[in-house]
């Protein structure tokens, strides 16, 4: 195999840098592929240039980077259209995303989301009940995190757009409530995780005496650290009301002028705009109840039935299941029981009602395409070998204090790269749990690596714009793509320092959970506050955007 070296991170890296500062993802991605392509393809290019003109000095070099450009956009393409057909499980996530449009297109024909204003109208009435539903939405769907986002992204949209709680603010309490939720609970990514703390001991050649990968699993948990105060900063941050970064901005702007995406955003799904007004005569709570319960039932369901064994333990149901193929089959529940439901009580016809279909796979398509660019740049990461270099180059930086730092931002960094949080796991978890067991030679820190390991690969797929659940978050709750992203890494980039700190703790001071944790928690509450009123005072707004002196402006 080539090897490429430092040249393997320039297509995820110059793809993630054009999307954030041009704001659009589409070119972005496809110029990194591109970029990836002409790379892998070049010293070919000049080795055919030359045998072909029998070496002329530098002609060859020019003529074969032409070429390899060329070249390059076929091998492009070509990956391109891999990430689409040659993956059955890719194929699933497609079809699974363009049914769920459908769905919520259906769900808003039939006044479904009218109906459920409607009903919680009296109840959630501020922005901090909204929040924390949406939250506890997240912390509730810990199955699955696409169901994740598209189940509390859907339902919760439509709410929050009511209360002026902007999309950047709801992508980013689905998007840190998906992850998240499923590295730490009975969901279908404990299997795969499983699998590679077992692969990393077979390859350290320590299985025989090792723990069960399950009981390091079950270690790991209070290790994952990332994770876990993801999940707490959003009950924080919705709780306290407290923003800073763009998200006070954002907050600011939805809070006073009621524009819940930036005036010139580019929202993944434009519901309003694209399906016209729903049915508004007769909104009933089944409209949208009826479709929502078909998907989480039919899914769970179909999770149940694909992994299920004799004598299987639920731990062993959820990682056997095939959950893209119970997913789909979810969607297709939903959009036939809300069909079911519009037909019945003759709230549309047989051509409506396709209608209202087909215009659901066309709020999809700008989803869709960055899903297939996301993960073609990820393909592309894999070819140029960009996981295993990173990797190889952290190895020689590493002591024993310091390893779980320098694994966190190693994974980080790997899944900001490649947009995967588990392509990160694959790569890195093997390899971390190897330089582990050779620099203490001890079972001990085998759970903090593994912890390690996770947090910095979610941490990387919450700040990376090619990341799939950070694409799909943005999608379900109809915000921009890259505005998502720029908010989120503010309070990303919080969480992920008190983790470091929390490592650190671990390292040189041999700080157990119980004592590291409760001094991360402190830490977290303290930079939340400090970090809001300083940006406040920086920018002369309030640090609670829907309320305080400097907010008179703001409608009642």
């Amino acid at each position: 195999m080539v090897e490429f070296g430092l040249l393997s991170i320039v297509p995820p890296l110059l793809a993630i840098v054009l999307a954030i500062v041009s704001r659009r993802p589409v070119p972005s991605l496809f110029l990194g592929v591109w970029s990836g392509g002409v790379i892998y393809v070049f010293a070919d290019s000049v080795d055919r240039v030359a045998a072909t003109t029998g070496g002329v000095p530098g002609f060859d070099a020019v003529l074969g980077a032409f070429v390899s450009v060329v070249w390059g956009f076929t091998q492009a393409v070509g990956w391109i259209a891999e990430a689409i057909g040659d993956d059955v499980f890719h194929a699933q996530i497609l079809l699974f995303t363009i049914l769920l449009g459908s769905g919520v297109a259906l769900i808003w024909q039939l006044g479904g989301s009218i109906a459920v204003r409607n009903a919680v109208a009296g109840r959630l009435d501020s922005q901090r009940k909204v929040g924390l539903t949406a939250w506890g939405l997240g912390i509730a769907m810990f199955f699955d995190d696409y169901a994740n986002t598209a189940i509390v992204g859907s339902v919760m949209r439509d709410l929050s757009d009511q209360l002026r709680i902007s999309r950047e603010k709801l992508s980013y309490i689905v998007d840190s409530t998906a992850a998240p939720v499923a590295t730490l609970g009975l969901s279908n990514w404990v299997a795969f995780q499983l699998s590679m703390v077992s692969e990393g001991y077979e390859i350290a050649g320590i299985a025989e005496d090792a723990p069960s990968a399950f009981a390091t699993y079950v270690q790991s948990i209070p290790y994952n650290v990332y994770s876990i105060f993801a999940i707490v900063m959003v009950g924080l941050i919705v709780y306290t009301g407290r923003d800073f970064g763009e998200m006070l901005d954002a907050e600011h702007r939805s809070w006073r002028t009621g524009q819940v995406n930036r005036e010139d955003a580019t929202p993944m799904q434009a519901i309003e705009s694209e399906l016209g007004d729903p049915i508004a005569d007769r909104p009933m709570l089944r409209s949208f109840a009826v479709p929502v319960v078909s998907l989480v039932v039919v899914s769970l369901l179909g999770a149940f039935v694909t992994g299920y064994a004799p004598d299987a333990g639920v731990v062993d149901v959820l990682g056997e299941a095939d959950w893209a193929a119970a997913l789909l089959w979810g969607a297709f529940a939903m959009v036939l029981s809300a069909l079911a439901v519009g037909f019945y009580y003759r709230l549309f016809d047989l051509e409506s009602g396709i209608g209202a279909v087909i215009d659901g796979f066309s709020i999809m398509l700008t989803a869709v395409t960055i899903l297939v660019l996301a993960w073609a740049i990820s393909t592309v990461a894999e070819e140029l070998g960009t996981g295993e270099y990173v990797a190889g180059v952290a190895e020689g930086v590493v002591s024993p204090a310091l390893l779980p730092v320098v694994v966190l931002f190693t994974a980080a960094f790997i899944a900001f790269s490649m947009g995967s949080s588990w392509a990160t796991m694959g790569v890195l978890t093997p390899i971390a749990i190897s330089v582990a067991w050779e620099l203490t030679g001890g079972y001990g820190i085998m759970p903090v690596i593994v912890g390690a390991v996770f947090s910095g690969a979610i941490f990387g797929d919450h700040t990376s714009p090619i990341s799939d659940t950070t694409v799909l978050s943005a999608t379900f709750t109809g915000a921009d793509l890259i505005d998502h992203v720029r908010t989120q890494m503010y309070y990303a980039g919080t969480v992920v320092l008190v983790a470091t700190v929390c490592y650190l703790l671990y390292g040189y001071l041999g700080a157990p959970p119980v004592v590291f944790l409760p001094i991360g928690l402190v830490l977290l509450v303290a930079l939340i506050y400090g970090f809001s009123e300083l940006d406040a005072r920086r920018k002369g707004v309030g640090p609670i955007p829907s309320s305080g002196p400097r907010d008179a402006d703001a409608p009642e």
